[in-house]
C-alpha cells in the first residue's frame, strides 16, 4: 500500500497521512483506505481521474493530469469527513486481487465499445503482448489507459500502458520492463522478438 499525505492545515497533525491507497485491482482501480476501511475507489480513464464512493456505483469525474489521483482520493476523504460515505472493511469489497494463474481474459475492457477500430487495436495489442512476454489480466482498455499485466520473465504484476509497451517507428519496445525485472541484456536474450 502507498501512504498518501493529504494536508488540511499547517500543524504537524494535519500533515500526517490521512488515507492510504491500496493495491490496484484487475481493472486498475485503487481502493482509498482510512483506518483499514475502504471509503471508495479511484481510477484513471482517458487522462481523467474518477472516484466511486464506497457502497455506490456512480463514477464521479474529479480531475485530470498527473495530480488527478491525489485529487480523486482527497474528494473521497472530503465526502467521508462530511458523513456522506459509509466505509467498508476491505474484505467486504468486490476488489479482485491478482494471484497466480487466472482465466483467459476478454478481448476488450468492459468500458471499451466493440467497434471495429477497438477490436482491431485489441488484437494488435494482444499479439504484441504475447510476442514480448506480457500477460494481460483484463481486456484491452485502449493504448493510454492502465492495463494490469503479469510479466512473463518474473513474478511481477502491475499496471502498464500499451502505448509504453508497443515500441515506436517499427522499433521494439524498451527492454526496461519494470523496476526489479531482469537486466536489459537478459531481456533481449530471452525474448526472440528482440532478435529479429
Amino acid at each position: 500500500m502507498t501512504a498518501t499525505s493529504t494536508p488540511t492545515g499547517n500543524t504537524a497533525e494535519d500533515t500526517k497521512p490521512r488515507h492510504q491507497l491500496g493495491d490496484a485491482d484487475q481493472e486498475c482501480r485503487y481502493p482509498v483506505l482510512i483506518d483499514g476501511q475502504q471509503i471508495g475507489l479511484i481510477f484513471r480513464w482517458h487522462g481523467a481521474w474518477f472516484a466511486i464512493p464506497a457502497g455506490q456505483t456512480d463514477e464521479i469525474r474529479v480531475a485530470a493530469g498527473s495530480t488527478g489521483s491525489e485529487a480523486a482520493a482527497r474528494h473521497l476523504v472530503h465526502e467521508f469527513d462530511a458523513g456522506r460515505i459509509t466505509p467498508q472493511k476491505t474484505s467486504e469489497t468486490a476488489l479482485t486481487q491478482p494471484h497466480g494463474a487466472f482465466a483467459p481474459v476478454p478481448l476488450l475492457h468492459p468500458r471499451m465499445p466493440a467497434t471495429p477500430r477497438n477490436v482491431e487495436g485489441a488484437l494488435v495489442a494482444m499479439a504484441g503482448l504475447s510476442e514480448y512476454l506480457w500477460t494481460p489480466m483484463g481486456g484491452y482498455p485502449g493504448a493510454d489507459n492502465p492495463w494490469l499485466m503479469a510479466c512473463g520473465l518474473c513474478n511481477w504484476q502491475g499496471p502498464r500502458y500499451w502505448s509504453h509497451l508497443r515500441g515506436r517507428n517499427n522499433n521494439p519496445p524498451s527492454p526496461f520492463r519494470h523496476p526489479g525485472c531482469i537486466d536489459a541484456a537478459e531481456v533481449r536474450a530471452r525474448i526472440t522478438a528482440y532478435q529479429k
